[in-house]
């Protein structure tokens, strides 16, 4: 129940929005002119989360920001300290942080209602601890939707020995997704209505495309599947473009974020996706990618033109540039918009953007369902025309937990046949003409050969419902699951099968 004090607080923050409006005339220039993004180094940090009036789009809309940056001031550690951060809330509400991907004492993890209880408004949190890892990372609120509102930010933590490769300069490049709308408002929309956003659904026209490539029959058996499936072949994103704006390290393509380097140089690029519902697809037209890094950890150099990098992700990125200027483009999953930014010799220079490609339509394949699906009891063969999908790789037998499902309304989707597709790009990214980045292509810098075998595999079934908006895993949803059980010192191997057509991201401490 909302209490007097927190009532007050958001009319506060309300009064707060109108008089920026008001002195919009008056101020123009200075007025939600918000901090641009920096940087803090040492072993003990201090970040105030706030409400902060911003102009990202041309309008007045209200952040949630971390020292009054969006997104919040990049982190510098060093592998083998020990860090101390002080979080003040000055929120009406509880807020969070959490260390993404970071090895640490639960206590200090920042999930409330799992490792702590949270910030509460008015108060100040310590997170202390030893870091323990090297790489590229980021934090972020685990507290309603403020992830969505600004409250994130990079972490980049300098190894105890030198990096297995080698560059002269290096950027952090952090891609969001950023709506006046408040996060409330988009997620109600898609309670509502689940593809409120969806700007690419089949027309009559596209029917008549599809009759021309594929024949009367087909067209109208291929339409006729995805009706009684109830779903689009063209629901790539929930939120699009429509109410999102793409920003790289906080600026609009417009806007133009920009990193220098000096012609012969190799330029390190960390690529962190800190957006709350955005896929990106990014590529740097003119130069190879040489990925070097995944999640910060080492990989073996992998050279590609493009990489697609799912919400969370982080990508460490070698380029050795040698012309003027080149555009930093990523282009969204859904092909509706773009973060852009330029890598340039001269601090006045703008690279010229690509065109954005051009939507492919999904298949059934790319809802994970194999050779054959189950949709609420229907069965039909999948379109598998794009690729060629391996079965799945045979895993030495080792016991397996079985946990119980709950098919029902959450569950309207079951892959009844899934596949190994690792080797797969993604839809849009296939037979581009470019190269692009598979997480087959991923390999441990270090040899793993020697690491033991897991002692038990659990099995857990991403489930949910399209059209309520519902998500769960093996249909419960999380406030009727039971905790999983680990003992002490045993190896497991948790193994995901996404049974629904949306992407998630899992991570596990």
């Amino acid at each position: 129940m909302m209490t007097r004090r927190v009532l007050l607080q958001s009319l506060a923050a309300s009064t707060l929005l109108l008089g920026a409006t008001a002195l919009k005339a008056t101020n123009e220039k200075e007025f939600g002119k918000r901090k641009p993004t920096g940087s803090l180094k040492g072993t003990e940090f201090y970040l105030t989360i706030e409400e902060t009036i911003v102009n990202v789009t041309g309008d007045y809309s209200v952040a949630t920001t971390v020292n009054q940056m969006l997104p919040g001031p990049t982190l510098y550690w060093k592998e083998g300290d020990t860090v101390t951060i002080h979080v003040t809330n000055k929120l009406p509400v509880s807020t969070s942080i959490h260390w993404h991907g970071i090895i640490l004492p639960y206590k200090m993890d920042g999930v409330p209602d799992i490792s702590y209880d949270g910030i509460a408004s008015g108060e100040t949190f310590t997170y202390k601890f030893q870091v323990n890892q090297s790489g590229t990372f980021w934090y972020h609120s685990h507290t309603g939707f403020q992830e969505q509102s600004g409250v994130n930010g990079a972490i980049v933590i300098e190894p105890k020995k030198p990096d297995p490769f080698e560059y002269d300069s290096e950027y952090v490049v952090s891609l969001t997704d950023w709506s006046d709308e408040k996060p409330e408002s988009i997620y109600r929309k898609l309670k509502i209505h689940s593809d409120y956003y969806n700007f690419n659904k089949r027309t009559v026209g596209n029917f008549f495309e599809e009759v021309k490539t594929e024949g009367l029959s087909e067209a109208i058996k291929t339409r006729k599947m995805w009706n009684e499936m109830r779903m689009s072949n063209r629901d790539f994103s929930d939120v699009s473009g429509y109410t999102y704006t793409f920003l790289m390290n906080g600026r609009t393509p417009q806007e133009d974020w920009r990193a220098l380097f000096k012609k012969g140089d190799k330029v390190r690029l960390r690529f962190i996706n800190q957006s709350a519902m955005t896929f990106f697809d990014v590529r740097i037209p003119g130069l190879k990618l040489t990925i070097v890094a995944a999640d910060g950890n080492p990989v073996k150099p992998v050279v590609v033109d493009e990489f697609r990098i799912g919400v969370a992700e982080a990508y460490d990125v070698i380029v050795e540039p040698d012309n003027d200027a080149y555009c930093i483009f990523a282009q969204s999953l859904d092909r509706f918009g773009y973060a852009a930014g330029t890598l340039a010799t001269e601090s006045n220079a703008k690279a010229a953007r690509p065109q954005m490609d051009k939507l492919q339509p999904l298949s059934m394949v790319d809802m994970g369902m194999g050779n054959s699906m189950d949709m609420d009891g229907v069965k039909e063969e999948s379109m598998n025309t794009h690729h060629n999908i391996m079965p799945m790789p045979e895993k030495p037998k080792i016991p397996i937990t079985k946990l119980p499902i709950k098919w029902g309304v959450g569950t309207a989707m079951r892959a009844v046949n899934p596949r190994y597709r690792l080797d797969d790009p993604g839809a849009g990214l296939r037979n581009n003409g470019r190269k692009v980045l598979t997480y087959a292509d991923l390999k441990n810098f270090y040899s793993t050969a020697s690491e033991p075998m897991p002692d038990r595999e659990i099995v857990l079934h991403l489930t949910g419902n399209m059209e309520r908006y519902m998500w769960s895993i093996n249909g419960i949803s999380y406030a009727d699951s039971l905790p999983l059980k680990f003992y002490y010192g045993e190896r497991v191997r948790v193994t995901f099968i996404n049974d629904t057509m949306a992407s998630f991201i899992t991570h596990k401490k």
